[in-house]
């Protein structure tokens, strides 16, 4: 039975939500040029479930023609000074020369801007090329380690933060209550879904108290890393949360084998050549990796209105996908009890 996730739920506000679903490039061009720039006519829609990103061609006055990046934050997400506070920790690692793309800044000075007529906001960014790895060398799993050290440092600059707290009640217990209340979970995996999701929590909570948390990259897996002229890049900071430093490690390295076990320690091996990393986070490993499987459910169930959600996850809304987060989820808790080599 196709049954909508979400019905019961997560409303952003008809008009803005429906805006979003349905921007045309004549309101992204728009947009574009009232944030100061002439734009050709060209743009070209870039791979994004959660924002609309677009990459846009302008014309500088002497006619040189480049390329930027917009992007429209989906409306009810993050607050106003939220994205700010990710524009700040970008502004904050290009002031300190680390290889991240931040945004660019409007003939005022601002970074963000909302469209004209609609409680949509965007921001413009520049144009970075470069090719996504498929998988790391030892070298490579040194520098990157190099550059997440330099980008804690910086992170841990800033003591307080509006963006969230990665912690088992926010991507827990909170994304649990959601697919509880909007129907999501079905009704015969609802109960075992539900202990599964509480004992996880019960056991990471300690461990989350135990670490310090601050400004991290929040989802930095190989897609968020560009590799340029032979140096790595980190983008898309939209995820940038107050977290545990492991957040960041792990992501890049999230098998369970012994061969990421190794490039886990080629990776951390190079941090601490910037960095001193507490090694005490190696035991959130395997609570953040059940913690991402149910709060991807509940993102998933929050967005299933929005019509590039069913064609993108065809199968959220069918038993075998909540029977399979079942067992991925009993095997985290499995290893978490049994505490399983991180």
């Amino acid at each position: 039975m196709k049954k909508n996730p979400a019905a019961s739920g997560f409303s952003w506000g008809g008009r803005e939500t429906r805006f979003f679903y349905e921007l045309t490039p004549d309101s992204i061009l728009d947009a574009v040029e009232e944030f100061g720039l002439h734009c050709t006519g060209r743009c070209l829609a870039l791979n994004s479930m959660e924002n609309r990103v677009l990459e846009v061609e302008i014309e500088s006055d002497s006619g040189e023609v480049s390329q930027v990046v917009a992007k429209f934050y989906r409306p009810g997400r993050w607050s106003e000074e939220q994205i700010l506070d990710e524009h700040d920790f970008l502004f904050d690692l290009q002031d300190n020369e680390l290889t991240v793309v931040a945004p660019l800044r409007d003939p005022d000075g601002e970074s963000l801007r909302m469209m004209n007529g609609v409680e949509i906001w965007f921001a413009v960014f520049p144009r970075v090329g470069g090719r996504n790895p498929d998988e790391l060398s030892d070298h490579q799993l040194e520098r990157v380690g190099r550059l997440l050290a330099r980008v804690h440092n910086t992170g841990a600059q800033v003591r307080e933060s509006s963006r969230l707290t990665l912690n088992a009640e926010s991507y827990g217990r909170e994304s649990l209550a959601y697919l509880q209340e909007s129907g999501a979970l079905p009704s015969d995996i609802r109960r075992d879904y539900s202990r599964l999701v509480e004992e996880i929590c019960d056991l990471a909570g300690p461990i989350f108290e135990s670490v310090s948390r601050q400004r991290v990259h929040g989802d930095c897996h190989l897609g968020n890393l560009l590799w340029r002229m032979d140096s790595p890049y980190l983008v898309d900071f939209d995820d940038t949360v107050m977290g545990p430093c492991v957040q960041d490690i792990w992501l890049l390295t999230p098998g369970r084998d012994e061969e990421a076990l190794r490039q886990r320690r080629v990776l951390i091996e190079g941090y601490e050549t910037m960095r001193e990393f507490d090694r005490r986070e190696l035991a959130l490993v395997e609570p953040l990796r059940a913690l991402r499987y149910i709060h991807f459910s509940a993102w998933v169930a929050k967005r299933w209105q929005d019509p590039a959600f069913p064609r993108a996850f065809p199968h959220f809304a069918e038993k075998n996908y909540w029977r399979e987060q079942l067992m991925d989820l009993e095997e985290s808790l499995g290893l978490m009890q049994t505490g399983g080599e991180s």
